[in-house]
């Protein structure tokens, strides 16, 4: 079982920074890839990052990368989506994920199995 709770979301001007945080529960955690999801109203759940259990490997989505980064401490059972030069469109709930079994697919929410609550990301123009 894992237990996440995301942190960190508010409201930002155009150009700025969140750095969002998530906290994980669960004796395992180290050997999980996890993930950052957004949705926004209207919209479905969209892949944001994701890192696999070391921290070696990561994976965007085109609309974040060279904006967004994906860390983790393995030590605090802590992820983190560290977001710079925000955009309007970034605005939506971002939702931290575990996934506790093996799939190639980084991408799809359907590979994921435990999820947080979710924490609002507003960016105003």
């Amino acid at each position: 079982q894992v237990q996440l709770v995301e942190s960190g979301g508010g409201l930002v001007q155009t150009g700025g920074s969140l750095r969002l945080s998530c906290a994980a529960s669960g004796r395992t955690f180290s050997s999980n890839a996890m993930g950052w999801f957004r949705q926004a109203p209207g919209n479905g759940r969209e892949f944001v990052a994701a890192i696999n259990w070391s921290g070696g490997s990561t994976y965007y989505a085109d609309s974040v990368k060279g904006r967004f980064t994906i860390s983790r401490d393995n030590v605090n059972n802590m992820v983190y989506l560290q977001m710079n030069s925000l955009k309007p469109e970034d605005t939506a709930v971002y939702y931290c994920a575990a996934r506790t079994m093996y799939s190639s697919n980084w991408y799809s929410e359907l590979t994921y199995n435990y999820w947080g609550q979710g924490t609002q990301v507003t960016v105003s123009s």
